[in-house]
């Protein structure tokens, strides 16, 4: 329960059925990285609105409609910040690519994870001290910084929460658990 983390595979995938008979063949998958940044302005295009010029996410409208093969996105960019909360999920960010996956757990932790979806797609085996990924390591970090520079992070998105709630959260979560059955 304690280590559920939202960037791996399972919970990071997001299923999203559309249809519109009109513009969507029937049976259309689509594979290119997408987020759920990318619905409003996709919506928003299929619409016929214009997008806001600040609004974040790509419309993936063309790729629905067959019009192109790609959105042009060759890394989707991550942030959880809602720790500690009833699910106890650790705040994190990092950056996924077709291929790879960099992650960093932070606040009461620090610990960097990066994974090659492609040879381990269960995210197994944390490679970030692997020798022979150094230089893949370093390119998703500089993929990282460059995206967090897009997005305009900034320094309080990384404030680290007062110990005394943490420790209040996990006390909080005992006492709602009850006591088990035996």
């Amino acid at each position: 329960w304690f280590d559920k983390r939202y960037m791996y595979e399972t919970s990071f995938r997001m299923p999203l059925l559309m249809q519109f008979p009109k513009e969507i063949e029937a049976g259309s998958v689509i594979s290119e990285m997408t987020q759920n940044l990318d619905f409003a302005p996709t919506f928003l295009d299929m619409a016929g609105i214009e997008i806001p010029e600040d609004m974040q996410g790509i419309s993936f409208k063309k790729v629905l409609y067959g019009e192109e093969a790609e959105i042009g996105r060759d890394a989707i960019y991550y942030h959880y910040y809602d720790f500690p909360a009833f699910h106890m999920v650790k705040r994190q960010y990092g950056i996924k690519t077709d291929r790879y996956k960099l992650i960093h757990f932070y606040d009461d932790i620090d610990t960097w994870e990066f994974y090659d979806l492609e040879k381990d797609p269960k995210e197994q085996n944390n490679l970030i001290d692997a020798e022979e990924y150094q230089a893949e390591v370093k390119m998703m970090h500089q993929k990282l910084n460059s995206v967090q520079q897009h997005y305009q992070v900034t320094e309080k998105e990384f404030e680290t929460t007062p110990k005394e709630k943490v420790d209040q959260a996990y006390k909080n979560f005992e006492r709602l658990r009850g006591t088990p059955i035996k």
